[in-house]
């Protein structure tokens, strides 16, 4: 009995502090000091077992050691769900199962030695509403908390007036990038893209032949790019005149919070499209979901860092890839411990439609693996990945070079 309090106590103890340390969530924080809890009560039933061993029948704490062992039951009940549910190391799973059941041996020796329960209704008052506040906790922190409703920070983007350069060979279009955050969780940046596309509009004065559009509108599947759905506006590929990042992947988001990002776009006098199309994209992963440590030197894919077969694009073999990857941590102790190290990694590939950000989160050693698509919904929705998309804002060339 006392090393099946032992071996509870110590990796739940530890556990709980962690948590009421550093939990991303209150509710963790809770977790953590119930978990203490429940160690304190277990070391005091260690020490009521060792008097009860050592006295015998005249030893006072038999109770204490049948609260002792029962809250030792319980944890290691409510750990293998958890284990069970979301852990991936088997030993872990295969030792909460053995903790159940001489945790429950213990309960029903510590019983069959007892003779009377002093204040019975007391003491089953006492597990009743242990137990009731360890389920529901349990519950919030495990169940329903990581599927409330989700929170998405919005992107604008407002074109400004243009400038002339000095010699009147070139001008500049600022443009503002605004991020509004209104919820209260703060985000992790794992990308951040911008760029502006001139874009030539062409439309024929009858409808195009049925081939013909169909032929259009299997390339417009697969743009990245707004485009026509009429059968009289002729597709034409536009063409990119920036993009650039505009915030530093590794920053992060505060909770209901603002910042204003300006950038400027500068093209020759002689630009002749017939419009300007500007994008702006941002990856997010919640920072109540994991913590995202500092980014490593990046690695470049045309010095041979080899890509993951879903990361390369098969029809254009020739883009380039930067690998951007970090050392991640879970969000709860539990799942630190029982679950596979993992790393979030950033793949921006290079196109003529600007950059594509593909986060990834993995198991270390398994980065080449296939992703199935059930595979990435719970990557997404257990670490709160999100993509934000703003655009496309439209100006016409004649519009911008008006406001000069």
């Amino acid at each position: 009995m006392v090393l099946v309090l032992l071996l509870t106590a110590l990796p739940v103890g530890w556990c709980g502090f962690k948590d009421f340390r550093e939990a991303l969530t209150f509710p963790g924080c809770v977790t953590g000091a119930a978990l203490m809890l429940a160690t304190l009560i277990m070391v005091v039933g260690i020490a009521a077992v060792v008097d009860c061993w050592v006295r015998g029948p005249i030893s006072n704490f038999r109770v204490v050691a049948l609260v002792g062992t029962g809250v030792a039951l319980l944890t290691n009940i409510l750990l293998a769900l958890q284990t069970w549910n979301d852990g991936e190391i088997v030993r872990f799973k295969v030792l909460s199962l053995v903790l159940i059941v001489c945790s429950l041996s213990a309960v029903i020796l510590v019983w069959r030695r007892l003779d009377e329960i002093p204040a019975p209704r007391r003491v089953a008052a006492a597990l009743v509403i242990s137990t009731a506040v360890a389920v529901a906790n349990f519950g919030y922190q495990y169940l329903f908390q990581p599927y409330r409703r989700d929170a998405t920070p919005l992107v604008q983007l407002a074109v400004g007036k243009a400038v002339l350069s000095a010699d009147r060979k070139a001008f500049s279009v600022p443009v503002e990038i605004k991020l509004v955050n209104h919820s209260d969780i703060g985000f992790y940046v794992l990308g951040a893209e911008f760029h502006a596309m001139g874009e030539d509009v062409a439309v024929s004065p009858r409808d195009l032949a049925l081939s013909k559009w169909r032929e259009q509108a299997e390339k417009w599947a697969v743009s990245r790019e707004k485009h026509p759905l009429t059968r009289r506006e002729v597709y034409q590929p536009g063409k990119l005149v920036a993009a650039q990042p505009w915030i530093p992947a590794g920053n992060w988001i505060k909770a209901n919070d603002e910042s204003l990002t300006r950038t400027v776009v500068q093209l020759p006098s002689n630009t002749n499209f017939d419009k300007l199309t500007f994008y702006a994209t941002l990856n997010l992963a919640r920072k109540d979901r994991l913590v995202v440590e500092k980014f490593d030197d990046p690695q470049y894919s045309w010095k041979g860092f080899a890509l993951p077969a879903w990361a390369k694009d098969k029809k254009e073999e020739e883009e380039d890839t930067i690998i951007q990857s970090s050392d991640m941590r879970e969000n709860n102790a539990i799942d630190h411990y029982t679950r596979r190290a993992r790393r979030v990694t950033t793949y921006w590939t290079f196109g003529q439609h600007g950059v594509t950000v593909a986060p990834a989160i993995v198991p270390e050693g398994e980065e080449s693996r296939p992703l199935s698509e059930q595979m990435f919904r719970e990557v997404v929705n257990r670490y709160g990945l999100i993509d934000v998309y703003a655009g496309p804002v439209e100006e016409t060339l004649d519009e911008v070079k008006a406001r000069r």
